[in-house]
């Protein structure tokens, strides 16, 4: 629709109330749509990094993807830019939640089957079902392939597009057009540089940890009097330790130098421009890093093995943000702030690590592995070290 103007001849396009409420409905779907899709990568994020620390060795993939998000918003002070990859773990994660739902008609016909041929091995029922069964299977193996090789979104698993599949199936060069996309889409993921950082990471912070927490350790176990000083004597130095090593670990993930896990002057000038917020973090990380230690108690069932590692994740996440952050105020401000902010969150640090020391020496005659669960220090490794 299209009206003239008498002053100047022209026509102007006349945007009706529908049309803006067709474009307001498509910017509601698609923000709508892009949120869900967000929700669910972060939601896929945290269950991936939460099975990842339960593997050996694996785990330091968790460890530098953690550091590594405190690292980014250090660098840029923007806190989206903690969430890496939220849109390739959603795909990731639609692939997992697709196939396992696809696989179930399969599992149900299956345990048919079973139960028939604890009945009666040999009956035509039986052979009924186990035909349904493979039969089944190789419809649903082809329909989990078709919806891999499209991309793997959450629709394609319950939707053929068969018209689709007619057309691909002849296409010259898609093999190769499909091959490097799934190249290019690992290669994105910077799988061996998460884990060069957190096993470095992991290196810096047993250097830092294990003098100290062995001390700790014998004031329990070496007789009087050399277990009064060897417990005093860990916990002066675990106090110094907990005081810098978190915001140590996100400037090493800064610098990428495995020495600026040791600028302890470099910390304490930054903490110097940003004390509030630094003692804020400290707060945030050793607080957050409590809930696990009451799933020590008792050891893990097997069933579950994996909620430690996701309380940790969902918890220490959140801890290696706000540590980023601090020390992103710390490298924009270059001035010191006023004494009486510094010395109050001074105080305030000190209290907060003697409390935190003080809870952790209790928790070794409540955790299941006893003295040596204070080697576990979640904070700033993993779920478990070893």
């Amino acid at each position: 629709m299209s009206s003239v103007s008498p002053e100047l001849g022209a026509t102007m396009p006349v945007v009706t109330i529908g049309s803006q409420l067709k474009s307001l409905l498509s910017w509601v779907v698609r923000t709508v749509c892009s949120g869900g899709d967000w929700c669910f990568g972060l939601a896929s994020l945290l269950v991936g990094l939460a099975l990842l620390a339960t593997i050996p060795i694996v785990q330091f993939l968790t460890l530098g993807y953690l550091l590594e998000s405190g690292a980014r918003i250090a660098r840029t002070g923007r806190l989206r830019n903690g969430f890496i990859g939220i849109r390739q773990t959603s795909r990731i994660g639609s692939i997992a939640l697709g196939t396992w739902l696809l696989l179930w008609p399969a599992r149900f016909v299956s345990d048919i089957w079973y139960t028939s041929c604890l009945v009666d091995p040999n009956s035509p029922e039986t052979a009924r079902w186990r035909l349904l069964l493979v039969v089944l299977t190789i419809i649903i193996l082809l329909q989990i392939s078709w919806a891999w090789f499209r991309g793997g979104k959450l629709r394609h698993f319950f939707w053929p597009a068969p018209l689709r599949l007619k057309r691909e199936l002849f296409q010259r060069g898609k093999y190769v057009r499909c091959r490097d996309a799934v190249w290019e889409f690992f290669a994105s993921l910077r799988l061996g540089y998460y884990f060069s950082l957190g096993w470095r990471g992991f290196v810096g912070a047993v250097i830092w940890l294990f003098f100290p927490l062995m001390l700790f350790i014998g004031a329990t176990l070496l007789p009087p009097p050399m277990g009064f000083f060897s417990g005093l004597a860990g916990v002066v130095l675990l106090f110094f330790v907990f005081l810098h090593l978190p915001f140590l670990q996100i400037n090493f993930a800064v610098e990428g130098s495995l020495a600026s896990m040791f600028e302890i002057q470099r910390i304490r000038q930054l903490s110097r421009r940003s004390p509030l917020t630094f003692c804020f973090a400290l707060t945030i990380t050793l607080l957050f890093a409590l809930p696990l230690y009451l799933l020590k108690i008792e050891l893990t069932p097997r069933e579950v093995f994996v909620l430690p590692s996701l309380i940790f994740v969902a918890f220490i996440f959140p801890a290696r943000l706000l540590t980023g952050w601090a020390l992103s105020r710390a490298y924009r401000h270059q001035q010191a702030r006023h004494f009486v902010f510094r010395w109050t969150s001074r105080i305030l640090g000190i209290s907060v690590v003697a409390a935190y020391i003080l809870f952790i020496f209790f928790t070794r005659y409540t955790s299941w592995h006893g003295h040596w669960s204070l080697l576990e220090q979640h904070a700033f490794m993993v779920p478990v070290p070893f």
